[in-house]
């Protein structure tokens, strides 16, 4: 197998494509060009063939498979972990794609995780102990004298693997940097089973411990903007808080994209138990084709719940309102200015909500730098340098 030239530049992919009529479907294939490795040309091509799941998996299946023949281990990579992304849990294309591109993945890079003359790998791969599975880590230092820390993780449907260049790009920077997933993503749930939990200061805590972290910031991408939050509220390890999108709570994110009226709707019918109606109205969107309805049923085996009225009850715990007064510490908030999942505008509920927070800056990113939508896909590198500009504004502060 071809592997990576780890003395390669490390040079992040720019711009935001319309690729696809389907807001949801445009924006997960431009995810795969500028964050898993995806060839724009070659998805352009296809990308108007795409109407729905089945298409999706077939598509990318067929990318994935020649790119895999034509050694473009790369692309590879990104069509295969991609093409696993709307597919059903029980589909057994789902685990083979997802263990194709793992595989693939630790080939190509594996000399980053190689040791050589008697030197450390540039990444070390760790496994911490958490309940009773084991939480995957990717730990990295810099060549030059060391900045800080960073305790990296992604969001509701993320893989650590996808954020193996934002991490080097970190260290490049000075930064030591520790990325892992967590109960409900990549291989925590495909491999091991375990769905997410609310209460993410409980793995993060696992990681603070067992590697002794002080001073620690902690950066969180999608969901992972209530996850990190969260964690600090109840780990004064932690020093620093990104949040890598704007989410104050899962209420807040459905009526901001779904509507005042249908969130009031569904609000009423959980507290009201009513579990045949909520489940009813889904099996009919599920029926329909409807792609959103088809998007929840993948999530519901990551929340362990088994039906749609189970999920309901289980996402209002996704609140940082109960917690938002215990979070002291420098807090920084990303949100994008057409972000298809997140509403920017609930940045102001949730900078009302942080109090107590020693210092709280919000970056709005727009459609003229490439990175107006979610999670600023389209331009990774503006996030990770306004993420460096803060840790460099606030290390001068303490130095005065």
């Amino acid at each position: 197998m071809k592997k990576y030239d780890v003395g390669a530049p490390i040079v992040f992919k720019k711009g935001f494509h319309e690729l696809n009529d389907e807001p949801h479907l445009n924006y997960q294939l431009n995810r795969m060009i500028s964050w898993s490795g995806g060839d724009l040309e070659e998805v352009r091509r296809v990308s108007r063939q795409i109407r729905d799941f089945d298409d999706w998996k077939k598509i990318l299946m067929e990318l994935g498979a020649r790119a895999l023949a034509e050694e473009r281990i790369g692309n590879a990579i990104a069509y295969y972990r991609m093409a696993e992304f709307y597919m059903d849990g029980g589909d057994p294309d789902a685990l083979a794609c997802y263990n194709k591109a793992r595989e693939l993945f630790y080939g190509y890079f594996a000399d980053y995780f190689a040791s050589g003359s008697g030197s450390a790998p540039v990444v070390e791969r760790l496994e911490v102990p958490y309940e009773d599975v084991t939480l995957p880590v990717m730990h990295t230092e810099p060549e030059r004298k060391k900045k800080g820390v960073f305790l990296v993780h992604g969001g509701n449907d993320s893989y650590y693997e996808e954020f193996f260049f934002p991490m080097l790009y970190l260290r490049e920077r000075g930064y030591e940097v520790y990325l892992f997933e967590g109960p409900g993503q990549g291989a925590v749930t495909r491999l091991r089973g375990l769905p997410f939990t609310a209460a993410w200061e409980k793995p993060v805590a696992a990681i603070t411990e067992r590697f002794d972290l002080r001073d620690v910031a902690i950066a969180g991408v999608s969901l992972g903007g209530y996850f990190a939050p969260r964690a600090a509220a109840f780990d004064k390890r932690i020093s620093r808080v990104i949040g890598w999108s704007v989410f104050p709570s899962f209420w807040d994110v459905y009526r901001g994209t779904a509507g005042k009226a249908r969130a009031q709707a569904l609000r009423f019918l959980l507290k009201t138990n009513m579990r045949s109606v909520v489940n009813g109205l889904f099996r009919r969107s599920v029926k329909k084709g409807d792609l959103h309805a088809l998007a929840l049923a993948k999530m519901l085996p990551r929340y362990g719940a088994a039906t749609p009225f189970d999920l309901g009850l289980a996402l209002a715990d996704y609140d940082l309102a109960p917690v938002a007064e215990k979070i002291d510490q420098d807090v920084l908030i990303l949100g994008a200015q057409h972000d298809i999942m997140i509403p920017y505008t609930l940045a102001g509920k949730e900078i009302a909500m942080l109090k107590n927070a020693r210092s709280l800056t919000f970056r709005l990113f727009t459609d003229r730098e490439e990175a107006g939508d979610h999670c600023s896909c389209g331009n990774t590198q503006l996030a990770l340098d306004s993420i460096c500009r803060w840790m460099d504004a606030l290390d001068a502060r303490d130095r005065g």
